[in-house]
């Protein structure tokens, strides 16, 4: 069904509108409130809007529309499960970000300095990161709904300029931190410029900037095909490194290394869902009659990815690192889903992002429990005999591990099974086979990290489990129960995005 009345429109675009709302009155909060009041002001503001946005986002549902925002939104069964995903990961994300512990007490303050000491011991609290992360989450679900160029571009901003500013505001390693921030930021300005050429070229390709009408000029073939895969090429470079893959990945450990642990969790979950749900939209609609021109750049990219990210995973000792290599892994397993380009694969896409984003925020919220006085402990060789001293949080990131590498019983096997499924099915079988080695190769070193915790004495170095606050425990109960679930019975799931997961164009 279509609709085009702009009071429907509105209500179509209500959970992004909600999200905005909420980080403006987390502006007003931070300028004039009383420092006593931010935190659970800002805290319950912030849960506040998320969960409207995602109470809105399930009345929606069954309703579809392309004329949203005046043409420049498009709502569909896709959108509205990838925009259900990110508000559901942001949700538990936001109850890791409460943690004050892991953020700077005042940003704008050089590390090390007095003004710096002065508000550690004064108490002081950054509070911005609530707003800052509902910014971040309204360009998150409008990234995958965007019909048109220029929104793309303006929803890949939103959300990419809160994460910049949010990877520098660790409270531990200020300079590791903002070290992240300016690189993230640098590259993420570069990537950005690459997307903004691409889009150039596309629209001297077809006169259009609207995805409907360079589908049509790709159809209808008229165009210069130069243009096209320049445009193509230069667009997707934009798109791969907001997920990590290979070549553009480089940021990647050194962010994930260097940002406040919360942070790192949000950033790697739902930007994932965001990057390739605007991923899926373009290749499914706007290229899919191209798919000659890109379907061997993307398959050659997804291979390396999934080589590169599991093999240089093996070498890493820190655990931060070693899970951002992993990402690029499952970024190159993602990939799989977009060069399938048949149904199976969107659904299988669909749910792979939704189950690894619930399995990352579960195994980074684990990692801000692991401590010593210093703060957070990532250095693996310290983690020996932690199931020993604290078998609960070790049985916890032994399952998101076992998930990560797709043992059944889990999500994550649910989630490869499907994506490879769908990718044999459309003739993509080098890409399954590389994916099947890549997996086998990956289970060694999340095994090796079961092993080291459960099979190896502890060593007395002033490591410690952190009694995890009631906010970080539901966030790890939940990712736990929602791993296993979705690896034990996933049928209504996988039934429920089968009935959603068609685009419309």
């Amino acid at each position: 069904m279509e609709f085009s009345s702009p009071v429907l429109n509105y209500t179509l675009l209500s959970p992004m509108l909600i999200l905005l709302g909420g980080a403006i009155i987390g502006v007003l909060v931070e300028a004039f409130m009383s420092k006593a009041l931010r935190p659970i002001t800002q805290l319950s503001v912030t849960l506040g809007s998320l969960v409207l946005a995602l109470v809105q986002v399930w009345r929606i549902r069954n309703e579809q529309s392309l004329s949203a925002a005046m043409g420049s939104v498009v709502i569909d069964g896709p959108a509205v499960l990838m925009q259900a995903s990110i508000l559901i990961i942001s949700l538990i994300s936001v109850l890791l970000i409460a943690d004050a512990q892991q953020f700077t007490a005042l940003a704008a303050a050089l590390p090390g300095s007095d003004e710096e000491r002065h508000a550690m011991q004064s108490g002081n609290q950054v509070t911005e990161v609530y707003p800052l992360t509902l910014f971040a989450v309204a360009g998150m679900m409008l990234f995958p709904v965007s019909s048109d160029l220029i929104t793309l571009f303006v929803a890949l901003e939103v959300l990419s300029l809160p994460l910049y500013l949010m990877a520098g505001l660790s409270r531990r390693r200020r300079l590791a931190s903002q070290e992240a921030a300016l690189k993230y930021f640098l590259l993420g300005a570069f990537s950005s410029a690459f997307f903004l050429f691409g889009a150039a070229f596309l629209y001297g390709y077809s006169s259009s900037i609207t995805f409907t009408g360079i589908r049509n000029a790709v159809v209808g073939g008229g165009g210069n095909d130069v243009f096209l895969l320049i445009g193509i090429a230069f667009l997707s470079v934009g798109l791969l490194f907001k997920v990590g893959a290979v070549p553009f990945h480089a940021w990647s450990p050194d962010v994930y290394q260097g940002t406040p642990t919360p942070v790192t969790a949000f950033m790697a979950a739902a930007t994932k869902v965001a990057a390739f749900g605007a991923m899926l939209r373009i290749y499914y609609t706007v290229f899919a009659n191209a798919q000659w021109s890109w379907s061997p750049m993307l398959t050659i990219i997804a291979i390396i990815t999934m080589v590169f990210g599991s093999l240089v995973a093996i070498a890493q000792r820190d655990v931060k690192r070693m899970l951002a290599y992993s990402s690029i892994a499952h970024a190159g397993f993602l990939l799989t889903g977009v060069i399938a380009l048949n149904k199976a694969g969107l659904e299988a896409s669909l749910f792979y992002l939704f189950a690894y984003g619930i399995t990352t925020v579960g195994a980074f919220a684990i990692v801000t429990l692991v401590r010593d006085s210093a703060g957070e402990v990532t250095d693996l060789n310290r983690w020996k005999g932690l199931g020993k001293r604290s078998p609960w949080v070790a049985i916890a990131f032994a399952t998101f591990l076992l998930s990560f590498a797709g043992i059944p019983l889990t999500s994550g096997f649910i989630g490869k099974f499907s994506i490879f499924s769908a990718a044999y099915e459309s003739g993509a079988t080098s890409v399954v086979i590389a994916g099947v080695l890549s997996s086998a190769i990956a289970a060694f070193f999340y095994v090796r990290v079961i092993v080291l915790m459960f099979f190896t004495d502890p060593i007395e170095d002033g490591t410690s489990v952190e009694i995890p606050s009631s906010l970080t425990s539901i966030a790890v109960i939940f990712s736990m129960i929602v791993t296993i679930a979705l690896g034990v019975f996933p049928a209504p799931i996988l039934d429920f995005i089968s009935n959603l997961a068609t685009f419309i164009r």
